[in-house]
């Protein structure tokens, strides 16, 4: 347990930050897992639609620091090279 002052006021950031993070790595979860049932189905008109939103997830996960800028890179190719796979 944290002694000074300092140190709990960190603890207390650190655990409403990791909550936050959470909440956008979940986003980014859901999303893809969506995108993957859809494949599954056959839906490839939603694809599109799906594509965007996981973007948007992702977007703003590097804009808040919970994932870096280049695991967001990488996850949008795979997952764009996964729809164009899917689409053809």
């Amino acid at each position: 347990m944290p002694i000074t002052s300092s140190a709990k006021k960190a603890l207390r950031n650190s655990d409403k930050k990791r909550v936050f993070n959470i909440r956008r790595k979940k986003a980014v979860e859901v999303a893809v897992k969506e995108l993957k049932g859809l494949i599954k189905e056959g839906k490839k008109s939603e694809l599109t639609k799906v594509f965007s939103k996981i973007q948007k997830a992702l977007d703003k996960a590097s804009k808040g620091h919970t994932l870096s800028k280049n695991t967001v890179s990488r996850k949008k190719s795979r997952i764009s090279q996964l729809i164009k796979k899917a689409q053809s």
